[in-house]
């Protein structure tokens, strides 16, 4: 579907002034190719919608099915494009200031209980080959540094701190200096940290990193050598479907349910055991570089639910035989967890 010349340049502007991941951009794209579909259907020009025509094009979005999510995602769109709209003239107002957003109903992280993911980790800790020792690699980032998939995928080879490019792997002084600069969304650059085991899977999948160059041509072998886990893909790194074919073989291995563990459920269990161990939220939130500390708050919720789940063990309880979520009874030597949150720091 062609879309028009206007909503062209916001997208472009979004890219350049705001630089969106090429994932919103496409779904922006989306969302206002379907609000054109509305208009052109009813003689309208996009550009000079009115707040009753869109939400008008709301209802019927929700008439349609579309879940809360997507339709916020969509008002998110609109109200930036008008608000470009604005600043270069094409109207006088704002036509979304009033428009609500859905409501979203509020979901708890998927995650993964502390034994879950020691049996993941152990049973990639063997991976051997090329194609093994990059799954160990890229699993041991997700879980030991809580990367996004899309910034797992991405991340450049000069992230990597100096001593692990260096032959001899000289210049380790102290754990601190395991640190990985993270490019996230809009940009955004933020230190990631990263643990022991996650040294030793990159420095042993380093050594075999070159087997993933493409040979076709000199611009293919120079996109590609710029990426830690570089592909011979149009991208020039790994894709996260690929990623997410890893973590789904390893969730196998370990005989788990691979439908349930993603990329980032991965993610969503490096923060959770951080913070049950004892990391504070706002250590919590720059480590996983949330803008905004409410994103952060979500997985406080997550630790309120083991709390409930502890009450029933109370002695005046008459539950007293349940356990916690995860495998982890009440009473009991919670230990492990606090060295796996410590695990993803040292």
């Amino acid at each position: 579907m062609a879309i028009s010349p206007r909503i062209e340049a916001f997208l472009e502007g979004l890219s350049a002034e705001r630089l969106a991941a090429a994932s919103t951009l496409a779904a922006y794209r989306c969302d206002l190719e379907d609000f054109s579909r509305f208009c052109r259907a009813r003689a309208l020009d996009p550009v000079a919608a009115k707040a009753d025509e869109i939400r008008d094009y709301l209802a019927e979005a929700q008439r349609h099915g579309l879940s809360a999510a997507t339709m916020a995602r969509r008002l998110s769109a609109l109200r930036q494009f008008f608000a470009f709209a604005l600043a270069e003239q094409w109207r006088a107002d704002l036509p979304t200031l009033l428009t609500e957003s859905p409501r979203k109903p509020q979901s708890l992280p998927k995650t993964m209980s502390a034994s879950e993911t020691m049996r993941l980790m152990d049973a990639i800790s063997g991976a051997e080959g090329a194609e093994g020792l990059r799954m160990r690699a890229l699993l041991e980032l997700l879980y030991g540094a809580g990367l996004r998939a899309s910034e797992c995928c991405a991340l450049p080879l000069n992230a990597l701190p100096p001593f692990l490019l260096r032959p001899d792997g000289a210049g380790l002084d102290s754990p601190g200096a395991r640190i990985l600069r993270i490019k996230g969304k809009g940009g955004k650059e933020r230190l990631a940290l990263f643990g022991a085991p996650a040294e030793d899977a990159l420095r042993a999948y380093l050594t075999v990193r070159t087997e993933f160059l493409p040979r076709s041509t000199p611009e293919a072998m120079s996109r590609a050598a710029f990426f830690l886990f570089p592909s011979r893909g149009v991208s020039g790194h790994i894709t996260r479907r690929r990623l997410a074919h890893y973590v789904a073989k390893a969730a196998s291995d370990a005989g788990l349910d691979a439908q349930r563990v993603t990329p980032h459920v991965l993610r969503h269990a490096f923060a959770t055991h951080l913070l049950d161990g004892g990391v504070d939220l706002v250590s919590l939130q720059r480590l996983l570089g949330h803008a905004d500390i409410a994103t952060t708050q979500i997985y406080t919720h997550v630790s309120d639910a083991r709390l409930r789940a502890a009450l029933k063990h109370h002695p005046l309880s008459s539950q007293g035989k349940e356990t916690l979520p995860g495998d982890m009874p009440v009473g009991s030597d919670q230990s492990n967890l606090k060295e796996i949150g410590a695990n993803c720091l040292n």
